[in-house]
């Protein structure tokens, strides 16, 4: 293992012999770290700490310490997990979960920027764009390729979905739905995330069927229940529609509202 002499590592932490640890890393008991990853310097993995394969660590992170809750005991064997190939930037602090046993999850192939706070019992998936100093309060669950853009706030227990886009400063209360983009303080949905669909991949005919299942729910003037049970009636409707209409049915805090600008269409002409 290419070590730096100034790193201090207890011995009862797992390396993989192909790791990099740089100068002055701290790293705990109860750690594991997977075979090619980078852990630049001034670094601290706290006991609890799972990182997997190929992993970029850039200087000055801080992950797996305590949760930032009141009612937590330090006693509480809980972990941080991270997965493989993701790019974790300067100065990010990764808190891991609150419960016995209970985990904050992140996923393969996140581009993690600086100062990125991920707090206690969070999940984010793949594949997710995170901006400079963002942060999600405990319990948020980001799904896959998303885009969260820089000093972005997402409180604790909303649900991001997929191919999702977050403004710039926005203030999220409230479930961010799948294909939008959302933006404003507090956030609302102002259109498709049409150039994230795109990019992904998404064939004009599903782009056209998400945003059609978009025009139901915002401007059918049903209110949400009955527009969900209209988009159901649909013979054999396309998987995209079926999250959107999964998305809205299981959750809790609520959903973004949508509301237009500049007099246009919302933002969602593609």
């Amino acid at each position: 293992m290419k070590i730096h002499p100034t790193a201090i590592i207890d011995p009862k932490a797992e390396l993989h012999e192909s790791v990099e640890i740089g100068p002055f890393c701290i790293i705990e008991k109860d750690v594991k770290i997977g075979e090619g990853t980078i852990l630049e310097s001034h670094n601290r993995i706290y006991t609890g700490t799972r990182i997997g394969k190929f992993n970029k660590i850039f200087s000055g992170g801080s992950l797996g310490g305590l949760p930032q809750d009141l009612g937590f005991k330090p006693e509480t064997k809980t972990y941080l997990e991270i997965g493989d190939n993701n790019t974790i930037r300067e100065n990010c602090t990764f808190h891991r979960g609150t419960k016995e046993g209970a985990a904050t999850i992140i996923g393969n192939g996140n581009y993690i920027m600086g100062n990125v706070h991920i707090a206690h019992d969070c999940i984010v998936g793949n594949q997710n764009i995170i901006v400079q100093s963002s942060m999600l309060a405990g319990h948020v669950v980001l799904g896959n390729k998303v885009f969260v853009s820089g000093l972005a706030g997402i409180h604790q227990f909303v649900r991001v979905g997929d191919h999702s886009m977050i403004a710039g400063l926005a203030k999220v209360v409230k479930d961010v739905p799948p294909y939008c983009t959302i933006d404003g303080n507090p956030a609302s949905v102002i259109g498709l995330n049409a150039v994230g669909l795109k990019r992904s991949g998404f064939s004009p005919d599903a782009r056209n069927m998400i945003k059609r299942a978009y025009k139901i729910i915002y401007h059918s003037k049903l209110n949400t229940t009955k527009a969900l049970e209209e988009l159901a009636k649909e013979t054999n409707p396309i998987p995209e529609v079926k999250y959107i209409i999964d998305f809205f049915s299981s959750g809790k805090r609520g959903v973004t509202a949508h509301r237009t600008i500049g007099g246009g269409g919302g933002g969602d002409e593609e």
